[in-house]
């Protein structure tokens, strides 16, 4: 029996956003609003669930027409609570259902979410954990802890494994969700434990916890691992150590290695410090001298390096090969090298009328990005500044662009200081044009009085809205997790950023 076989009691009503014209779906009478609620009399816990039972061949498809219930009227009449009495609305009823078949053909449904039963939470409490660290009064998905092994399977987010079941790591087997990526720290079992320090009543399975074990059991499936570095506690020997077990096993890709990342609002919280430049230094010496052994033996670098961590070392980024093509940019690895990779196209002589453009971004990426753009400074009647914008949200030591709200434009731009302001992409909520303080793009141009755009994925778009004032996309990197927690939001209320943008 596999995974997915063991739930047969429960049902996980899945709203269906889109039928495609034409399909099974829709010849069977399938509307935008109609609920999936079994698969040939089998629960679906979500959409990677549900593509597993369609690939069987034959299916059937239970789906519920929600009626909306009658209103209730709460208190009772007579008593001193007659005069609050309210209407309430009960949950539609789900009871309308019909069903229908397909044979080796796709319905032709979209749903709402990925997800059906909710996002699954971590059950630790890392002395890193930025969650641990968010300022009060922003929106309830910064302060989802999710690790749920799906997302990281459907869009690259790094999870513990520490809360998966047995029927979870069966099912990963069953369904081959590969490849997964894995926060593993440290391969020191009790370091790990004590950087992490997972709650005993949230762990199902005593196993999931022992990371070499788990790492061993998957071995069918690719790992993408990364390790969170914590001066003097998993640097140094302790991240020889690991470096070596990682790349002992032949189902581990590769190994990010990313500097802790801090705020100013660690109450409570282990007295944990970021790294000197020396320390910063000192670590790139270390995986460099793995990167060459690897490289020699195995025609891979195995080990990369995020981009803060050369920034924090004032040492020179790695070429583009080096990259080997980039695998985890959202995790900070190579985006600044990705960023350089289309350079500054042909260039005007002059603007026809002035240009004041402002470029903000983190203290930890001005300089970088001062140096980037110089050549604009020969154009005629276009002056560029870069502005270092100092995190007034989260602290002085949170150095990041994505981590840059728009509390932090107001207090670093003047109003009618510039004609267009440029802000980085990775500060923007998934899709909308809101910062993480649900400031949006609009009020922050009426505030401030000029034009205000998102940067480009690359330096040569980033020119474009420069000189153009184009509308940039902006590196979003498709979906993420981060937009699921988003628009399940009312899923994780029911029942929801851990790579929270820390791009440079």
């Amino acid at each position: 029996m596999t995974a997915a076989e063991q739930i047969q009691d429960q049902v996980f009503p899945a709203p269906i956003k889109t039928v495609e014209a034409g399909s099974a779906a829709e010849r069977a009478g399938v509307r935008p609003g109609d609920v999936l609620l079994r698969v040939n009399g089998q629960a679906v816990t979500d959409v990677l669930a549900y593509r597993h039972l369609l690939s069987q061949g034959k299916a059937t498809l239970e789906i519920a027409r929600p009626q909306e219930a009658p209103r209730v009227m709460t208190g009772v009449p007579g008593t001193a609570q007659d005069h609050h009495r309210l209407f309430l609305t009960a949950a539609p009823s789900l009871d309308d259902t019909f069903t229908f078949s397909v044979e080796w053909e796709d319905p032709g449904l979209e749903f709402e979410e990925v997800l059906f039963d909710g996002i699954k939470k971590c059950a630790n409490k890392c002395d890193f954990c930025y969650v641990h660290q968010m300022p009060r009064g922003f929106r309830k998905s910064l302060y989802i802890m999710d690790d749920d092994y799906r997302l990281s399977f459907l869009y690259g987010s790094f999870v513990t494994l520490t809360n998966l079941s047995e029927n979870d790591i069966r099912r990963i087997e069953d369904e081959n969700l590969s490849p997964l990526y894995v926060s593993v720290h440290t391969a020191n079992q009790d370091l790990r434990q004590d950087m992490m320090k997972w709650w005993r009543l949230k762990v199902k399975d005593p196993q999931a916890v022992q990371i070499r074990s788990m790492i061993e059991r998957l071995e069918q499936i690719d790992l993408y691992t990364q390790i969170v570095l914590v001066p003097e506690r998993n640097d140094r020997e302790n991240l020889d150590e690991t470096v070596e077990y990682l790349s002992s096993r032949p189902n581990v890709i590769s190994a990010a290695v990313v500097p802790i990342g801090l705020t100013s609002h660690r109450t409570n919280l282990p007295d944990v410090r970021v790294f000197s430049r020396e320390e910063a230094q000192d670590t790139l010496r270390r995986l460099n001298v793995w990167r060459r052994q690897f490289l020699a033996e195995r025609g891979t670098r195995f080990v990369f390096p995020s981009d803060e961590l050369y920034l924090l070392a004032g040492e020179p980024l790695p070429t583009e090969e080096e990259y080997e093509g980039f695998p985890m940019l959202e995790n900070g690895v190579g985006m600044i090298r990705d960023f350089l990779t289309e350079g500054i196209p042909d260039l005007p002589d002059a603007l026809p009328e002035p240009r004041r453009v402002i470029l903000g971004t983190g203290t930890l990426f001005a300089e970088s990005l001062d140096r980037a753009v110089e050549p604009l400074r020969a154009i005629r009647n276009l002056t560029v500044e870069v502005r270092a914008v100092e995190n007034k949200t989260f602290g002085k030591v949170t150095t990041v662009a994505g981590l840059l709200t728009g509390r932090c434009f107001r207090h670093a731009i003047k109003p009618g200081e510039a004609d267009l302001l440029i802000v980085p992409p990775t500060t923007l909520r998934y899709g909308t044009e809101l910062m993480l303080d649900d400031v949006s793009l609009s009020e922050l141009r009426a505030e401030l009085r000029m034009d205000i755009r998102a940067g480009g994925s690359t330096l040569g778009e980033l020119t474009r809205v420069i000189l153009q004032g184009a509308q940039s996309s902006g590196p979003q990197f498709g979906m993420s997790a981060h937009a699921v927690k988003d628009t399940a939001e009312p899923i994780s209320v029911q029942v929801a950023e851990q790579n929270m943008r820390g791009q440079a």
